[in-house]
């Protein structure tokens, strides 16, 4: 290439001016943050991350489903609980999550690790520079607020994930940065989340953004996973007092798509249209996931649904008689375009999808639910019973177990009780990416994995002890950063 450039030269023409890049297709740090439009942006982007697939074009990591809620981090915990089960061939990550053979390798906790700090990369930035931006002081606060709360978000699944990690709130962080402990973490996820309370309540913002509720909430989850159920039930009830949320009358209306950004829906990631939503992603993976390649062989109009993931029958066969959420959680039989009905030997998730609005299925046009009311109600009924208040702790309670179709209890027992949220929590948010959360958090993990996993793995499941209540670090990462902890042994 030497004698290109010489030749340039030779013909008079600038050597300069011939090396000088022209980036048109990049924005300069230096010139951006400057306007309204730049701050908006700047956390818009900071969604974009939480459901869209490679946004960037080439990466963050190509090829992988790169989005925090587009697939891959609540399939992670859902496979390593007593929930589910992998059917998708040739990913040895999933199988190893189901069957608890996991190591630093593997390639979902990777992602898992890389996206969350990508967002809370893009959130440091904006609430470091959107500050000094000249604009609406209303706008500017509540876009910071947004950040903040986002960036709390991402630790609190970080720091439950992994344990200790890196806490970095800077735009510019050290390249090799130490662990931080899981005290220090947890003080700024409260730091930044009471500060997301100053943000409007749902319903006065465009839906698919934090508010108010969504960062009362998130406190309440906090809080009952520190342990501090005191402050879990104040927060919780600051939700339920503002009275901007409900339970739908049938719990399959949570999932129907015209109930998008409804009054169950306290935070939600947005796919599909948009309408009017926080949406960067056209579709995302439930229905993709979740429902069987049976159904898009056998129905005309449906394609592309895989089956990638399953239900243990110890789930499937534990529900009530009475319990409605059953028929709409589950498909174990399907009819084709003739209406011949098909049986189908594996259990399968349906409630993503909207059949009437959406017959295709593989287009899961739905909201990932990160936070429904029916959780908040579960975690004040959780809170109250560990403060002793059995009376209260009922009445929300017997508000999930009515709208499933169950009959009201009155459970005066400690352990009892928490058995019974562990049951309804199990059922009420199956497919939802809370069950490995839940499991570790009450210590019940080895006991309920192996009464339902056992029999699916003859060859055995190891014994799981609290090494198994982290995930390892990705040993990707540990390679560039020795400053990071050593992780727990298997």
């Amino acid at each position: 290439m030497l004698w290109v450039l010489a030749a340039c030269c030779l013909l008079n023409l600038s050597c300069t001016d011939f090396l000088t890049e022209n980036p048109k297709n990049r924005i300069d740090q230096n010139t951006y943050y400057k306007t309204e439009q730049d701050a908006i942006a700047a956390v818009n982007a900071i969604y974009a991350y939480l459901g869209a697939y490679n946004l960037d074009g080439g990466g963050p990591f190509p090829g992988n489903t790169a989005g925090v809620y587009h697939s891959t981090f609540w399939v992670t915990t859902e496979l390593a609980s007593d929930n589910m089960l992998n059917n998708q061939l040739g990913a040895l990550g999933n199988d190893q999550l189901a069957n608890f053979s996991y190591n630093s390798q593997n390639e979902n906790l990777l992602e898992i690790w890389r996206i969350q700090y990508k967002v809370i990369t893009l959130a440091n930035v904006a609430i470091s520079r959107i500050p000094a931006i000249e604009m609406n002081t209303a706008l500017r606060d509540r876009l910071v607020n947004e950040a903040k709360f986002l960036r709390g978000l991402m630790y609190f699944n970080l720091t439950r994930l992994y344990k200790n990690v890196p806490l970095l709130l800077e735009e510019n962080a050290a390249l090799k940065p130490e662990a931080a402990t899981q005290e220090a973490i947890y003080a700024q996820i409260i730091l930044d989340l009471q500060d997301a309370e100053a943000l409007p309540a749902d319903g006065q913002t465009e839906e698919g953004r934090a508010t108010q509720g969504a960062a009362q909430a998130l406190l309440a989850k906090v809080y009952l996973t520190k342990g501090d159920h005191a402050q879990a039930a104040i927060y919780a009830q600051k939700v339920i007092d503002s009275k901007v949320y409900a339970l739908w009358d049938d719990y399959a209306d949570a999932f129907k798509l015209k109930n998008r950004g409804g009054k169950e829906a306290v935070f939600s990631v947005s796919f599909g249209d948009g309408g009017g939503k926080i949406s960067f992603w056209e579709v995302g993976q439930f229905n993709v996931r979740l429902l069987p390649v049976e159904l898009s062989n056998a129905r005309s109009q449906v394609s592309n649904t895989q089956g990638w993931q399953t239900v243990t029958p110890h789930l499937y066969n534990s529900y009530h008689a009475d319990d409605k959420r059953k028929a709409a959680t589950y498909l174990s039989e399907i009819t084709d375009d003739n209406g011949n009905v098909i049986k189908l030997s594996k259990i399968y998730i349906k409630k993503y999808w909207d059949e009437a609005e959406d017959p295709t299925a593989g287009g899961s046009y739905n909201d990932f639910p990160v936070i429904r009311y029916s959780d908040v109600l579960l975690t004040m009924a959780e809170a109250k019973a560990h403060t002793g208040d059995f009376a209260a702790a009922n009445i929300f309670l017997n508000q999930v177990r009515t709208r499933a179709g169950l009959s009201a209890v009155n459970i005066s027992s400690a352990e009892n009780f928490l058995n019974e949220i562990m049951d309804q929590r199990r059922k009420e948010f199956i497919g939802e990416g809370h069950r490995w959360f839940d499991l570790v958090r009450t210590g019940k993990l080895n006991a309920l994995v192996q009464a339902a996993k056992a029999s699916e793995y003859p060859a055995g499941l190891p014994q799981l002890n609290e090494n198994y209540y982290q995930f390892p670090i990705p040993q990707t990462e540990r390679d560039v950063n020795p400053n990071l902890p050593q992780n727990p042994g298997y």
